[in-house]
């Protein structure tokens, strides 16, 4: 087969991928020097609509409406802003060899590419129930939410299913999402993980009440502390119910799981360094092989603001980490610099009437502010994250633009307190004063 050959190639069309071309773009590139490897079908998209507007019973999402950058407040890339800019969308291509010294690609169809600077942008893949070979994890009508294949078969069996029972396996972001999603497409929904509260590597056990509280007042019915240990089917080879592990059985139209990813690095063992479970990259995204990069999931990164390397797994680091990279190859291409990337942690969530989000970094000792009744017409309430006598991670629940602005200031200069009771008194105001 023919062998192809580009200046940069981005492996990889998720968001990432997208904020990259656009970059590419704004810095300048020429036609035919850039080239985008996707095994999905589609031009980059904001993947967090595939658990938020995607699934609505009405006014759904569809694109091309949430294309990059659509999710940041960007103009959005359709396949022609591609074509106009010279930049190749190579879809439906699957890589299976990663060759980085001879800066090789090779896809699942025999076919060649080769590059100059690599950004991989492989992002990460869902944790399957059936790598852990869980009885009956095959069966129909058991989904995963990563790429929107997955997101349209879902869709499908929501309407084949009608009024039907689902059952969510896992208590993280995607657990909350599709939980709430079922509901309002008016699916009696059991929502069943192993912890005791719901997203425990962010929210401690007082916010994590509230929205338990919340989703059981939906009737939601929330099941913790147990897992799922085998799922029978029927006739058609359909899930019909659910085995938990503590012996109780659930019935099931459809289950979705969201136990969790993995990064996508398996194509470079070997050949890169890693550390924590990514690709080991320096503040440009630099991996430690010449010419290329890692950005998003995949990048275990020098985390500046708390002087220790992180992997963040999340859709704002994948914009940014992205942007930086180009931004470092096309400076270094001019014998230029550019500044150390310098993130601060974010990470937001929006289901039923609620929207939260956090900053900063979620350890010491907390305290919890404003109304967390989830009967409240309108709830709004926030907890701080303190050591050392210096706040240094904020959440907050039902926050205007600018007060969420206001708790993200707090995360990143990092004030110090007088005492927690009084923190806690002051509660939002703290943050609007600083």
């Amino acid at each position: 087969m023919a062998e192809k050959s580009f200046k940069y190639v981005i492996l990889g069309g998720g968001v990432a991928a997208g904020y990259a071309a656009r970059e590419f773009g704004k810095q300048g590139v020429q036609p035919g020097e850039l080239a985008i490897i996707s095994k999905e079908a589609v031009a980059p998209y904001e993947r967090p609509a595939l658990s938020k507007a995607y699934l609505f019973p009405e006014g759904a999402a569809r694109l091309p409406g949430f294309h990059v950058c659509v999710g940041s407040g960007g103009e959005r890339l359709l396949p022609e802003w591609y074509k106009e800019k010279g930049i190749e969308l190579i879809l439906s291509t699957e890589i299976v060899k990663a060759d980085l010294p001879a800066k090789t690609l090779v896809s699942a169809a025999g076919e060649t590419f080769k590059y100059q600077i690599l950004i991989i942008a492989t992002g990460s893949t869902v944790i399957r129930l059936t790598d852990f070979g869980v009885q009956g994890a095959d069966a129909k009508n058991i989904f995963y939410l990563r790429e929107i294949d997955d997101a349209d078969k879902l869709v499908e069996a929501i309407k084949a299913k009608k009024n039907g029972k689902a059952v969510i396996v896992g208590g993280g972001y995607i657990g909350l999402e599709l939980g709430a999603i079922m509901s309002i497409n008016n699916f009696d929904v059991s929502m069943v993980f192993p912890e005791p509260w719901c997203m425990p590597r962010l929210f401690t056990s007082d916010i994590a009440a509230f929205y338990e509280d919340y989703y059981t007042n939906k009737g939601i019915k929330i099941i913790k502390g147990t897992v799922a240990v085998g799922f029978t089917a029927d006739s058609n080879g359909e899930v019909k119910e659910v085995k938990l592990k503590d012996g109780r059985v659930l019935e099931a139209d459809i289950v979705v799981v969201g136990v969790g990813g993995r990064p996508l690095t398996t194509l470079f063992k070997g050949q890169v360094e890693e550390e924590k479970g990514g690709i080991k990259t320096d503040a440009f995204f630099k991996t430690s092989v010449p010419n290329v990069y890692a950005v998003g999931d995949l990048a275990t990164f020098p985390l500046k603001l708390y002087n220790e390397l992180r992997r963040v797994e999340h859709v704002d680091h994948a914009r940014k980490s992205a942007e930086q990279a180009v931004k470092a190859i096309k400076a270094s291409e001019e014998g230029k610099s550019v500044d150390e990337y310098d993130y601060l942690p974010y990470f937001y969530s929006r289901s039923f009437d609620l929207s939260w989000q956090f900053y900063g970094d979620n350890v010491g000792d907390t305290v919890i502010f404003g109304d967390n009744n989830p009967k409240s017409a309108k709830a709004k309430f926030g907890s701080y994250w303190i050591k050392e006598g210096k706040v240094i991670g904020a959440f907050l629940e039902g926050g205007s633009a600018e007060e969420n602005q206001a708790i993200a200031k707090v995360a990143k200069l990092q004030p110090s307190i007088q005492s927690l009771d009084a923190l806690k008194s002051e509660g939002l105001s703290f943050a609007s004063k600083i």
